[in-house]
């Protein structure tokens, strides 16, 4: 199954106490955390550590405030379209700093003296946001993907060919109370990835946990689903899984 991902943190404060005291938070309740004290180390740390997907900054920084860095993180955020979520913090609550905020992207707003419960309730909700949220397709990808769905549907074809072409296979048994024997005859028809597929689909699996365990996409699963009962001359795959039952 796979990974859940852990988002990173980056928490910006010019108080050293005050980032402390957040990274020992957060860390207790599983993220990893950068943190620094100054503007310049806060963007040396955001470009390099690629993981961090969520930025807390004090709004009052030396140098540059925290709503221009935060700006600057979302527009470098949207140019490599990585995923990115910030929060603001500030002990002066002007509004118009927080009107401001949030038409710049800003996903949340927090006053000092901080509230590390609400705080550790909205990062989380930000770190869910994240989870959910479907990664973007580079070019790579997608033709990897289409790569491999064209030797599949080419395998698939030659199959089809295959069964056209050879002499009408016995029909197999159809079991309610399937021994192994049985069972076994039913996935000699099968090649391997088939066959660990009908296993799978015996034991009652879905196709989303299908794929989860072989590390396939749904749709691949699908279309083996497809060839599986084909092959067998199952009607539909309750009927396959009771024959496979005995596994």
């Amino acid at each position: 199954m796979e990974e859940h991902k852990v988002n990173s943190l980056l928490i910006i404060d010019d108080e050293v106490m005050i980032t402390e005291e957040l990274c020992e938070l957060f860390t207790d309740h599983g993220y990893r955390c950068y943190s620094c004290n100054d503007t310049d180390t806060a963007y040396q740390l955001f470009c390099e550590h690629k993981d961090i997907t969520i930025v807390l900054s004090d709004f009052h920084m030396p140098g540059k405030n925290g709503l221009t860095l935060l700006r600057d993180f979302l527009e470098l955020a949207r140019q490599s379209a990585r995923p990115v979520k910030t929060i603001l913090f500030t002990g002066r609550s002007e509004k118009e700093d927080i009107i401001k905020a949030l038409r710049l992207g800003v996903s949340d707003y927090y006053a000092k003296p901080l509230d590390m419960d609400e705080l550790l309730r909205g990062v989380k909700g930000l770190s869910d946001a994240l989870s959910r949220a479907s990664p973007p397709l580079h070019i790579d990808t997608i033709e990897h993907k289409l790569q491999q769905l064209s030797e599949f549907m080419h395998d698939l074809h030659d199959d089809v060919a295959q069964l056209r072409t050879s002499q009408p296979a016995r029909e197999m048994p159809v079991a309610t109370g399937t021994d192994s024997a049985e069972s076994d005859a039913l996935l000699q028809e099968l090649s391997p990835r088939q066959q660990a597929v009908a296993r799978l689909i015996g034991k009652g699996m879905t196709n989303y946990q299908i794929a989860v365990e072989l590390g396939l996409s749904e749709n691949t699963v699908k279309l083996y689903v497809s060839q599986i009962l084909r092959q067998t001359r199952m009607h539909n795959r309750t009927q396959l899984a009771l024959a496979l039952s005995a596994l």
